[in-house]
């Protein structure tokens, strides 16, 4: 088992490369984090002459998820230290990789076992944007490539039953089999969904809406963002209504949710287009007199609500 003590992080990342070239799986030893608390990383702790450089255990996981391995639970090794194994993630094992629209976020696809929900890193600011816009005064609600409703599972459980009831909620998604899943999980009778293309949206004679939201869809290369995105505001947005839009700064493989969105022709995270599109829109409601907030990490999150409401 390769032993760290004081090494440098950048030593550690270049070892740990090299070595998952050639295995799936590393093990190594480190300092127990648990063994004084509140120190920031690299700190140089000595314990009975061995010089120790301090990590978290987020550290630890951190460098995991770069490498693109989940971090084992740790085994201790001895009273101040304790054995570290990174596993690779199967970066094939993503719905990522299929072409077919309807089959890649269909109930048989891959896409169909994630449950954003479930992650901190979404749960948080997702909460966040519907507390600041007041989801429970938002009469009519509008959510685009809604699937099998996962977004507004999360204002039900938020709102009272009085409050939940009192909304009008629209759901529109291009698979037919996620819809049929929304359908059966909404069975209220204040929420309708339809099997749509988000391009073709004016034939639905949908109305205006006191929220609209939409996470992870307007920066598909099926729909012309900027003109779907102003004829949201301009056709769709009640005067003083409010958005929730939500795009993905991760990629789901092997299980796992991997921060940093992958660009095409680059083989890392860059996030370039990710930026540009966010400061149009930002920069687009605030001329419309939107108050505009961008919020979260692995999600980046877009909150919209009008100027003196």
């Amino acid at each position: 088992m390769k032993i760290f003590t004081s090494e440098s992080l950048s030593d550690i990342l270049t070892w740990a490369k090299n070595t998952l070239k050639e295995s799936n799986k590393i093990t190594f030893s480190a300092l127990n984090p648990d063994v004084e608390a509140g120190h920031y990383a690299g700190e140089i702790i000595t314990i009975r002459e061995i010089n120790y450089r301090y990590r978290s255990y987020k550290a630890w996981n951190d460098l995991g998820e770069l490498l693109f391995c989940r971090m084992l639970t740790p085994k201790p090794i001895s009273e101040n230290t304790i054995a570290i194994t990174y596993e690779k993630i199967d970066l094939s094992d993503s719905f990522h990789h299929v072409a077919a629209k309807e089959e890649k976020y269909g109930t048989a696809s891959r896409f169909n076992a994630i449950h954003k929900n479930e992650e901190p890193a979404f749960l948080s600011p997702y909460l966040r944007a519907l507390r600041s816009v007041k989801v429970e005064n938002k009469k009519r609600i509008l959510n685009l490539g809604i699937n099998t409703g996962d977004e507004f599972d999360l204002i039900r459980q938020i709102l009272t039953a009085e409050e939940y009831m009192s909304l009008s909620l629209v759901g529109v998604d291009h698979s037919p089999s996620a819809i049929s899943v929304a359908q059966e999980r909404f069975h209220e009778g204040n929420a309708t969904f339809h099997v749509h293309d988000i391009n073709a949206l004016s034939s639905l004679n949908l109305g205006r809406f006191d929220l609209i939201i939409t996470i992870g869809t307007l920066q598909s290369s099926t729909l012309e963002f900027k003109l779907l995105f102003a004829s949201l505001v301009q056709n769709y947005l009640n005067p003083d209504g409010a958005m929730i839009l939500g795009f993905p700064n991760c990629r789901w493989m092997g299980g796992e949710m991997i921060y940093g969105a992958k660009a095409p022709n680059y083989p890392y995270s860059e996030m370039s287009i990710l930026i540009k599109d966010i400061y149009y829109c930002k920069k687009y409601l605030q001329q419309k007199k939107f108050r505009v907030t961008v919020t979260g990490k692995d999600y980046l999150f877009i909150t919209a609500t009008k100027i003196g409401l």
